[in-house]
């Protein structure tokens, strides 16, 4: 296996002082860009992405993740049971939106199993469970059934009403909103779906935009909204052994926004 290396590099000074005195004459963002980070897979893996922005940069990063193994939905469970697993437990998986730690033989669907959760929820692009985006690992999670539920189909955005057993989670009529250990998680694997699902190879164009009510059209939001929680929950290491699993024995490609965070505010 070979490791990520994540190495912070600080801008330079006069560029930092330049973005001080701008802020005096503009209004704060709403999220600060994540510092720029190098990694083991730079000089390979990403070689053809290192040193681009913009829709460069995402058209250069579609071709690199595009380059995958497909599994059926149904190894999709034993998959999970590998990348989710709890830590501190081998015989449980973490699931995603109330971190509850729970049995790896609970999955089903019943009250108090676990389930698959398309975090680009199946509707947003009519790609249902075929084998595509609709098995792939970058955005599948383990869910309580009763959350995942809930969740449905709704677009992600801040506010809302607390959901029952859901770690801190909130929901209204049209949006979720993860706990804030999730929030920068769900945003990279909305990311991943966007860049590598570009209506090139018979699904549809997957794109985030600035609404909510997106029902079945291609579309999730909102975009300034999973920015800034990209930003504000990093990567952990947890995300990162995912990421690990999945290109090392499930998939073979990468998410690279888990890799590089900067990389979401420089193509969006």
């Amino acid at each position: 296996m070979l490791a990520t290396t994540r190495i912070r590099r600080w801008k330079p000074v006069a560029l930092a002082t330049a973005a001080v005195l701008a802020g005096l004459a503009a209004p704060a963002l709403t999220a600060t860009p994540a510092a720029a980070t190098t990694t083991a897979y730079d000089t390979t893996y990403y070689k053809n992405a290192i040193g681009k922005t913009g829709t460069s940069l995402k058209s250069s990063l579609h071709t690199i993740i595009s380059s995958q193994t497909k599994i059926s939905y149904s190894a999709v469970w034993n998959a999970l049971k590998a990348t989710d697993q709890d830590p501190n437990n081998s015989s449980n998986v973490i699931l995603l939106y109330s971190g509850v730690s729970r049995s790896k033989t609970l999955n089903g669907g019943d009250v108090g199993d676990w389930n698959r959760e398309h975090t680009w929820a199946k509707s947003h692009g009519d790609f249902g469970e075929a084998t595509g985006p609709g098995t792939d690992l970058h955005h599948l999670r383990p869910a309580d059934v009763q959350v995942n539920s809930i969740r449905g189909n709704l677009d992600f955005d801040n506010g809302g009403g607390t959901v029952n057993n859901g770690g801190g989670s909130l929901v209204d009529s049209d949006s979720f909103e993860p706990r804030d250990a999730d929030k920068g998680d769900v945003a990279r694997m909305i990311l991943y779906m966007a860049v590598r699902y570009e209506g090139g190879d018979g699904w549809a164009d997957l794109e985030p935009n600035e609404r909510v009510n997106n029902g079945s059209n291609p579309y999730i939001g909102k975009l300034s909204v999973l920015k800034q929680w990209s930003d504000e929950d990093p990567p952990s290491a947890f995300e990162e052994k995912r990421n690990q699993v999945i290109y090392d024995t499930y998939q073979h490609n990468r998410n690279p926004f888990i890799d590089h965070p900067e990389w979401v505010e420089a193509i969006w």
